[in-house]
C-alpha cells in the first residue's frame, strides 16, 4: 500500500499554519479589549512601581474609548462598558495635552473634588489625608539625582475610602508641597505619583491637569515581570543578577 507523503505533508503545513493565524487573532483580541502590557519608564510613582517593571493593565475595568482600543476611530463620544475608577486606583491614561503618550498615576481626586498640597500633606474637601511616617526608603534613587542609590522619606497615607500606599518625599517644602485648590471638573480625574517631589501629574495644569473620563485606558493590575533599572530585558544572559524576582506576579495595589 502506498502512502502520499506530499499530500501528508501539506495538510500538516496548512494545519500548523491555521493554528499561529488562530493564536495570533487571539492575542490580538486579549490585548485590544482584555489586557494590555505596559512599563514603568520613569520614577515617578517609586515606590510603588519602579523603573524596570512590565505589567497588565486590565482595559475592561473602565470600559472603552478611541483611546483605549488601538488605530479605532471616534465612534463615540465619551466611553461604553465599564465603570469609573475608584479613589486610589492605579491608571494608565492618554495624556490629555498630547494625546500620543500614556501616563501611569493613582487616581487622588473624583469630579467636584476639591484637591490641595498643604506643606506636603494632602487635602481632599478640605480634610487632611491621615499620614503615617515609615522608615526610609533606600534603594534606585527615586529623586531624579546621579546618585545609584538613595535614603528618602516614605509614608503611608490612607484616603477617605481606606485605601492605603505609600508616598515618597525627596525634599521638604518642594515645589509642588503647596498648591492652590484644584476643583475637579464633572467628566474629569486628578491624578498625582506616589513619588510626590519627582512626578509631572494633575498638580501641573499646564502639562496634565485634570484627565477626561474618555482618556482612561485601563487599571494596573499585577507585574509580570520586572528588571533592574539601567538593564535591558532582551539581555537574557544577565536575568539570574538583574531580574527583581521577588517582584514578579506582585499584585498592584
Amino acid at each position: 500500500m502506498s502512502v502520499n507523503l506530499s499530500t501528508k505533508s501539506e495538510s500538516g503545513v496548512g494545519e500548523t499554519i491555521r493554528v499561529v493565524i488562530h493564536a495570533l487573532i487571539i492575542a490580538v483580541v486579549i490585548r485590544t479589549l482584555l489586557f494590555q502590557p505596559f512599563n514603568i519608564p520613569s520614577g515617578s510613582m517609586k515606590a510603588t512601581l519602579l523603573v524596570g517593571d512590565y505589567l497588565f493593565v486590565s482595559k475592561y475595568s473602565y470600559g472603552y474609548s478611541h483611546y483605549s482600543i488601538p488605530f479605532s476611530p471616534n465612534i463615540f463620544s465619551g466611553r461604553i462598558f465599564g465603570s469609573d475608577p475608584n479613589r486610589g486606583d492605579i491608571v494608565v491614561f492618554r495624556l490629555p495635552k498630547d494625546d500620543t503618550t500614556d501616563y501611569i498615576k493613582r487616581v487622588i481626586g473624583l469630579p467636584g473634588d476639591r484637591i490641595q498640597m498643604k506643606e506636603g500633606l494632602l487635602y481632599i474637601n478640605d480634610q487632611a489625608i491621615v499620614r503615617e511616617r515609615l522608615s526610609d526608603f533606600q534603594g534606585e534613587d527615586p529623586c531624579g539625582s546621579s546618585e545609584a542609590m538613595a535614603r528618602v522619606k516614605r509614608w503611608k497615607e490612607t484616603l477617605p475610602n481606606g485605601v492605603t500606599y505609600e508616598s515618597l518625599d525627596c525634599v521638604d517644602n518642594g515645589f509642588y508641597d503647596n498648591t492652590p485648590v484644584y476643583t475637579v471638573p464633572a467628566g474629569h480625574f486628578f491624578m498625582m505619583g506616589d513619588n510626590r517631589d519627582n512626578s509631572t501629574d494633575s498638580r501641573v495644569l499646564s502639562a496634565v491637569g485634570y484627565v477626561p473620563r474618555e482618556n482612561l485606558i485601563g487599571r494596573a493590575q499585577m507585574i509580570f515581570f520586572s528588571i533592574a533599572e539601567g538593564e535591558h530585558a532582551w539581555q537574557i544572559w544577565r536575568w539570574p543578577f538583574a531580574v527583581r524576582w521577588d517582584r514578579l506576579f506582585k499584585i498592584v495595589r
